[in-house]
This record gives structure tokens, C-alpha cells and sequence, in this order.
């Protein structure tokens, strides 16, 4: 596995984030689709986020990335939908019309966490531990 290096940290913190268009409007094709690619690249080098793979469909974005331990999963995504939100709205003027109020994408996102170590996995070898108490042990 490849790790990502800060100046005191060693780190692989992968998420799988999607996020959807409002009223799952299908307008993300063409140039609409390389100007959502093009910003969300340009956020994820600004924050310091590696994209591992992206898509963007016909209605929604798709994104594994690497994360650094100091960012926060709700603020990345608020600006990773924010900017390119915004750019778009301003730069494609028809679409003001499709999505009145200013809105591209619909409220919510879904994330889950990836890695090469399960939750089985760590708790196997927590369990494996010296016990002293059942839910959070301490190593003599």
C-alpha cells in the first residue's frame, strides 16, 4: 500500500463519495461534464486531496480519493459541491433555468470509508490484546 506522508504523520485514508444532481436532472454531459470534472480536480489539488479514480455520469459524480487526516469529510464535500456548483451556474447561463435557486446538486451525499484493513480485522487484533477492560483495554 502506498502511503501519503505529512510532516508528522503517515497516512491511507480512502473514502468513496457520490453526490447527485438536483432533481436528478440528467444535464452533466459535454462541456458541462469537463467543467464539473476540471473543478473538482482543481479543489481536490487546492485541499491537498488525491483523486484515486472519478466519474461524472449524466446525473451524478462519483470520487475515490485519499484524504489527509486534517481535513474534514462534510467541509471537503460542502466545497468540493459548492465551487463547482457556483463556476457552473455562472459560467453555463442556461442552466440558471434548469435549476433555479442557485442549486446544481441536490442536498445530501453518500460516503463510506475503503481500505485494505477490515473492521474484522481490528478488531481481531484488538481482541487478541491484553484485557483489563472489556471495551477500551489498556497495554501494560
Amino acid at each position: 500500500m502506498d502511503y501519503r506522508h505529512g510532516s508528522h504523520t503517515k497516512f491511507a485514508i480512502h473514502i468513496h463519495v457520490v453526490w447527485i444532481t438536483k432533481y436528478r436532472k440528467q444535464v452533466l454531459r459535454g462541456e458541462i461534464a469537463i467543467f464539473i470534472r476540471d473543478s473538482i480536480r482543481e479543489e481536490c489539488s487546492r485541499m491537498k486531496v488525491d483523486i484515486i479514480k472519478g466519474y461524472v455520469s449524466k446525473d451524478h459524480v462519483h470520487l475515490l480519493l485519499s484524504i489527509p487526516p486534517q481535513q474534514t469529510i462534510s467541509r471537503l464535500v460542502q466545497k468540493l459541491k459548492g465551487k463547482s456548483s457556483y463556476q457552473a451556474l455562472s459560467r453555463f447561463e442556461y442552466l440558471k433555468k434548469t435549476f433555479w435557486g442557485r442549486h446544481l446538486w441536490a442536498r445530501g451525499y453518500f460516503v463510506h470509508s475503503s481500505g485494505h484493513v477490515t473492521d474484522e480485522t481490528i478488531k481481531a487484533y484488538l481482541e487478541n490484546q491484553k484485557h483489563d477492560d472489556d471495551d477500551f483495554q489498556i497495554e501494560c
